[in-house]
């Protein structure tokens, strides 16, 4: 995850660098569990393949309730509520607030269909830090994208009862061909219904969306994307307007915003750089983990087709830190040996080879990530040149 306002705001001078672990570094990380995989919609590039029925094995609550435990006690402090939908999951609101009860930092991952007058109070009275919201396109496109119609006014509508209830609501969108011409009306909607923060995920080629992937977003299209957020992110800085803007899913865009800072800001780009370097790039296998439905672990969210262990057996430190498998291991090599054109690129220090499952449903794991906007020559050690974000400012 790229946190682009926070590095701009550092640029700035309105915030301290952020604390960042050295990369590849055994620590506790960001854990994103999907409580359940049942969910009203069938998304079509929902990474977990869900569906709205009952799954089997899921973990109970008591079961629930000691992972949180364990999860504590290995140092995690930042907790993802996911499904599925969770807010389908009956328990929701007693594992949030015992998280809460040990300082966890607990979001609220939903599609926000379910959000409505009925459930509004409890969902403020939960006092989640954040609640994010999927909103894949305009009205017609996020319909068809989610497979329900009306779920866009519904999901519109549970953005706006969070705002009244004072919660701190994410607008997040996952790039397509179907929807990058609409991300300037996207931002005009985060405007219109006062959502702070922005976050843009790359498609994964995951679950159903790996069978989705030709709906990817052509090289050209996420970049001019990535450049549009750049000078949103930006203006709002200028302009004192508190928003924060994030990316996901493809840690070529850390390049990509070093250079829009070249081009744009010089005087800053040492600086950022040194950054960036210290960031890491992608951090699957140690800064980020998952938990599915039934207790198993992965890397992250798109890796369920590899599990390192399951809490319902062992702690999750255990798996963890004290006694990782070879695959997390291997993904906490930095710079990662990975082959392909990413071998002589000069920003794989930065990228740490960017998003291996979309390599693995390209064929090999270690391979170049299919999903990187990069040229050979932009990429090549010599010469460096810059890359254009985009044709126009």
């Amino acid at each position: 995850m790229l946190r682009i306002s926070q590095y701009l705001r550092t640029l700035a001078g309105q915030c301290p660098p952020p604390r960042t672990p050295a990369p590849g570094s055994p620590r506790a990380p960001v854990v994103i569990w999907n409580l359940l995989r049942r969910c009203n919609l069938t998304c079509k590039h929902c990474y977990a393949t869900s569906a709205d029925s009952v799954f089997r094995d899921e973990l109970d609550t008591p079961a629930a309730l000691q992972v949180i435990d364990d999860l504590h006690a290995a140092g995690v402090r930042v907790l993802i509520l996911s499904g599925g939908e969770p807010l389908l999951r009956e328990d929701l609101f007693e594992l949030s607030a015992y998280a809460r009860k040990l300082k966890f930092f607990v979001a609220l991952s939903s599609n926000g269909t379910l959000i409505n007058e009925a459930n509004i109070q409890q969902i403020a009275d939960a006092r989640f830090d954040y609640v994010g919201i999927s909103i894949d396109g305009l009205e017609a496109t996020h319909d068809a994208f989610r497979q329900m119609h009306g779920s866009f006014q519904r999901s519109m509508h549970a953005i706006r009862l969070c705002r009244d209830a004072g919660i701190r609501v994410g607008l997040r969108t996952t790039l397509t061909q179907a929807n990058h011409a609409q991300l300037p009306q996207l931002l005009t909607l985060m405007r219109d219904y006062d959502v702070q923060k922005f976050y843009l995920s790359h498609l994964n080629y995951s679950g159903r969306g790996k069978r989705s992937r030709q709906l990817d977003a052509h090289r050209q299209m996420s970049r001019d994307a990535m450049a549009l957020i750049f000078r949103q992110a930006w203006s709002d800085i200028e302009n004192g307007v508190n928003s924060d803007f994030v990316s996901g899913n493809n840690d070529a865009d850390a390049i990509l915003l070093l250079q829009w800072v070249h081009q744009h800001l010089p005087e800053h780009y040492p600086q950022l750089e040194h950054l960036l370097h210290g960031w890491g790039g992608n951090a699957s296998g140690s800064g980020i983990a998952n938990i599915d439905n039934t207790g198993e672990v992965h890397p992250d969210t798109y890796w369920w087709q590899h599990s390192v262990g399951n809490v319902r057996h062992t702690p999750f430190r255990q798996l963890w830190l004290e006694q990782p498998d070879p695959l997390l291991l291997r993904l906490r090599e930095h710079p990662r040996a990975i082959g392909g054109r990413c071998t002589d690129c000069r920003w794989l220090s930065i990228c740490n080879g960017n998003t291996r499952t979309r390599a693995w449903a390209d064929g090999d794991l270690w391979g170049a990530d299919p999903g990187c906007y990069f040229s050979d020559a932009e990429i090549a050690r010599q010469p460096a040149n810059l890359i254009p974000c985009s044709t126009t400012r």
